[in-house]
């Protein structure tokens, strides 16, 4: 099974080294991990705006590195339209 990860579920695994999460993610092979390229620019932009801005991104690009990047792209931008409409969200 492939797990998508989330900007929530990274968070927590980056902030909280005891996390049920971090140990979760860390009992699964990195093959069967993705992140996509939204959730990435999510994390980079609150890095950005943190204090420890230098430190932050460097803890984001190692851990986004064990992992396929999957890409947004315009079609699945439509396709995301769709399917949110549909859940009436």
């Amino acid at each position: 099974m492939i797990y998508l990860l989330d900007s929530n579920t990274c968070i927590v695994y980056l902030k909280f080294a005891d996390s049920r999460v971090r140990t979760r993610l860390d009992s699964l092979s990195a093959n069967d991990i993705a992140v996509c390229s939204v959730v990435k620019s999510e994390l980079f932009y609150g890095a950005m705006k943190s204090r420890k801005r230098e430190e932050n991104l460097n803890k984001e690009r190692q851990f986004f590195s064990r992992f396929v990047s999957l890409p947004f792209d315009d079609k699945s931008a439509e396709i995301y339209g769709v399917i949110r409409a549909d859940l009436g969200t």
